[in-house]
């Protein structure tokens, strides 16, 4: 379940064509704007969320993505992570990664955000880990 507070007039509620078999909520661009090339823009959604899975009401955290619409205008989605607690705007940062400028529309999709469990737990430093398979094996190590 996503619950959505409208913050601005004119903001759109996320939107999902086929509940419990999409993986996102598309979202919508509050205002227009501008994507110069090779910059990135923090574009408005006017809307603050809570998401929950609607079976057991755990909290959820959302991973902010791109759409494929968008990533096949040479506009990639950065820095995309909204902590379950968060209750403010959602600001999506949009990168153009093209040569040429990319506008954007007001109430135009934008981006999806796909709710994940949180696991977080406490840190506990401690001086051995346990053993694994992999070890310190790392960047290349589980071939090409």
């Amino acid at each position: 379940m996503l619950r959505v507070r409208k913050l601005e007039a004119g903001a759109r509620a996320p939107e999902v064509a086929h509940a419990g078999e999409d993986l996102g909520y598309d979202v919508f661009a509050l205002e227009a704007a501008v994507l110069e090339p090779r910059a990135t823009v923090r574009v408005r959604t006017g809307i603050a969320v809570e998401a929950r899975d609607p079976r057991t009401g755990e909290a959820l955290g959302l991973l902010v993505r791109d759409r494929s619409s968008m990533a096949a205008r040479g506009v990639a989605t950065t820095g995309g992570v909204i902590d379950a607690g968060y209750r403010g705007e959602i600001l999506v940062l949009m990168t153009n990664l093209g040569a040429a400028a990319v506008e954007l529309k007001a109430g135009e999709k934008i981006a999806q955000m796909i709710p994940v469990p949180v696991r977080t737990g406490a840190v506990e430093v401690v001086e051995v880990l346990e053993e694994s398979a992999r070890a310190a094996k790392g960047f290349g190590s589980s071939g090409r």
